[in-house]
């Protein structure tokens, strides 16, 4: 069986092994693929997974061997599923690896906008707190998470992980998604009845919904309107979910207080992001998912995936 995956880097930059993937099949790994490359590099395959290489029905039509495509990502957008299930072509996800991690980096975000720890050491080091009159100072506003109200956007099981965390601040929590579940039970816990209720609501906003046609854009310039001038947004989930031109205005205003951005609009991002020279923003280059326990999960599951179709029991499919 010929298994292709036309990606592999950022999964696995060479801290992980390969190994339990290899004994499936006659296995090629590409650390990355151009579009111009994919059709070569996966002619004669049966299987294929991708991370964000892009996988059309144009693409399908020149491979009449492929019978299965992994995503190794939650997110399966890349992948033209309506069409792949037209053809035949089973498609899976990798489900619930990252929630820890993800959950971590969205109170690591947050932290660093409430205290600002990297700016201080800088100034520390610089000589600042070595020549202050006082025994101390601040920079920046510090900012105390008890008390505090969090609004997540989108509460699976990485909205009900940064929810937990949260709880552990003393935060209260107010949640909003297209599913309500009656199994998250905590007394700081409420249902927001729509979008804008969180919004006008929350202290700080977290946004962890998936990324469809009406999900694109939520937050937007009346969105943001919406928001407290003092409120904070962190965003780990998926980058069209902001308009950037939108958020970069918000910030400049005063509009809102700060934000964190996990991924953006468009990754590699162009330099003349507006984002890039907003005020009282953080931008890391996605890498909430990727710690090395979070990447491990995402191939065991990926591997688990491929073994269940090969059984023909697929599992994690997301074109039945």
């Amino acid at each position: 069986m010929k298994i292709v995956v036309l990606d592999g880097f950022t999964l696995n930059p060479g801290d992980i092994s390969w190994d339990e993937l290899n004994i499936l099949g006659d296995v090629t790994i590409y650390d990355r693929t151009a579009p111009g490359l994919v059709i070569e590099r996966s002619k004669e395959a049966e299987i294929i997974f991708t991370n964000k290489t892009v996988l059309s029905d144009d693409v399908f039509s020149k491979l009449p061997g492929l019978k299965y495509i992994g995503v190794l990502a939650t997110g399966y957008n890349v992948v033209d599923v309506e069409a792949a299930k037209k053809r035949n072509i089973i498609v899976t996800n990798t489900p619930n690896y990252g929630s820890s991690s993800v959950s971590q980096m969205v109170f690591a975000l947050l932290l660093e906008l409430c205290h600002h720890v990297q700016d201080h050491s800088n100034s520390v080091k610089e000589g600042a707190w070595s020549n202050c009159k006082d025994f101390c100072f601040w920079n920046y506003p510090l900012i105390e998470l008890s008390g505090k109200t969090i609004g997540i956007v989108g509460f699976g099981r990485i909205g009900q992980a940064t929810a937990d965390i949260a709880t552990a601040f003393g935060m209260k929590v107010i949640g909003f998604d297209s599913f309500k579940s009656d199994q998250y039970h905590r007394k700081n816990f409420k249902w927001a009845d729509n979008l804008g209720d969180l919004l006008q609501q929350s202290d700080v906003i977290s946004l962890h919904c998936p990324l469809f046609e009406e999900t694109k854009g939520i937050i937007n310039k009346d969105s943001l309107l919406k928001m407290k001038k003092t409120a904070l947004l962190i965003n780990t989930s998926r980058g069209p979910l902001i308009v950037d031109e939108d958020l970069a205005e918000a910030l400049n205003k005063g509009i809102i207080a700060g934000a964190a951005v996990d991924v953006l609009s468009v990754e590699p991002p162009q330099k003349v992001n507006p984002l890039f020279h907003a005020k009282n923003i953080l931008i890391t280059p996605h890498i909430a998912w990727a710690t090395k326990e979070a990447r491990e999960r995402l191939l065991g599951i990926a591997v688990d995936n491929l073994k269940n179709f090969i059984n023909g029991n697929p599992v994690n499919v997301v074109n039945n």
